[in-house]
Order: C-alpha cells, then structure tokens, then sequence
C-alpha cells in the first residue's frame, strides 16, 4: 500500500497542506455546526463505505456507490477548487462547473479503489474534536492481516451543508494530493483546463 499514488513526498504533502490552509483562512469560526452533529455525519458516511465494501459487488458497481457517498457527504465544489488552485481564479463559470462535475467522478474512482482495498475489514469512528474553524472526525480502519492505521476527516459547514472538505489517510492529505495531482495534469496540458477537464473524465 505504500506505492499507493496517493502517498505523497513530504514535499508535496507540505504544499498541499498550505492549500489546505488557505481554505480554512476563509473560513468563519463554526458557529451552526458542533462536534456531535460533525461525528453523526461521518459516521453515516462510514456506514455507507461499510456497507459497500463488504457488498459483494464489482468493482464498477461499488464504484457508482463510492461516487455516489462522495457526493452525499463531501463539499466536492470546495474540494474541487482547491485542487485546481489559482486555476481556479481564471476559469469561466461554464469552465468551473464542467470541472466540479469531471473532479467528482475522478475523486470518487480514484479513492473508490483505494476504499475497495478495505474488502473484509471495517471501518469505526473512534474520536471527534474542534479544530480552530472547523472538526475533526477520527476513524480506524480494520483490514485483514494488517495494523489499524487512522482515517481523519475534516467537516465543516462553511457552504451552507455539514460536510466533510478533506480526509487524511495514514497522515496524508487528500487537499494535498489532489491539488499536487491536478497541479502535474494542467500543467502537462499547458495550461489548458478544457483539456485537464477531458483528461480527468478517463481518469
């Protein structure tokens, strides 16, 4: 699991975190949302991973699930735009909107598979805290033949909706990989965003 692409340099991991950083500097102290409503929501997104996982399905069939969780639960507008980074400030609207709708189905695929990993196992939250403008949830993962290792979720209420706007997985962070990622493919294609945008559906 270690090659896993979503492990990162602790360069990279570094400039993602600044991205991440970036958003929370937007963000207003939490005032609506508290720390059990913030647990109750990962723990039915949790239910829901479990639940797949442990399905029996295809991979393609658990995959249309995971997008479908992702979207149930997670700020993918917010996830999105942190991930284009300062692309993000020149894109059209129209540009902005066919991004949102690639990235989902890109995030999802790709953290689907990492999930499908999990098959046999389980998942548990264990802990959920304040963090300055927004909670963090902690959760275990459970796998045969492996050590426990942690799954952290960060949730906040900033658009409007409680949910989650990153997830940090054995100490790496999805702000930060994504945006390195995304970072690598628009500048592969020039600068190009209608072009990342075609590379990220296949993807």
């Amino acid at each position: 699991m270690r090659n896993d692409p979503l492990f990162l340099t602790r360069r990279a991991f570094g400039a993602g975190l600044a991205a991440g950083a970036g958003y929370l500097a937007l963000a207003q102290p939490v005032r609506a949302l508290t720390v059990d409503q913030a647990r109750a929501l990962i723990d039915k997104a949790i239910s829901e991973v479990n639940t797949t996982i442990n399905s029996g399905k295809s991979e393609s069939a658990m995959i249309g699930d995971f997008e479908r969780i992702f979207a149930r639960y997670a700020d993918v507008p917010i996830i999105a735009r942190s991930a284009l980074g300062p692309a993000a400030r020149t894109a059209s609207k129209g540009q902005m909107q066919a991004f949102i709708k690639a990235f989902q189905g890109y995030i999802s695929r790709k953290y689907g598979r990492r999930f499908r990993e999990f098959i046999g196992g389980t998942i548990e939250v264990t802990d959920a805290r304040a963090v300055k403008t927004y909670f963090e949830v902690v959760s275990v993962a459970y796998l045969k033949g492996e050590n426990p290792f942690d799954l952290r979720w960060h949730v906040s209420d900033k658009s409007g909706k409680q949910l989650f706007f990153n997830i940090i997985i054995e100490g790496v962070n999805m702000l930060a990989s994504e945006r390195t990622e995304i970072g690598a493919l628009l500048d592969r294609r020039g600068g190009n965003i209608d072009a990342l945008i075609e590379d990220i559906k296949t993807a």
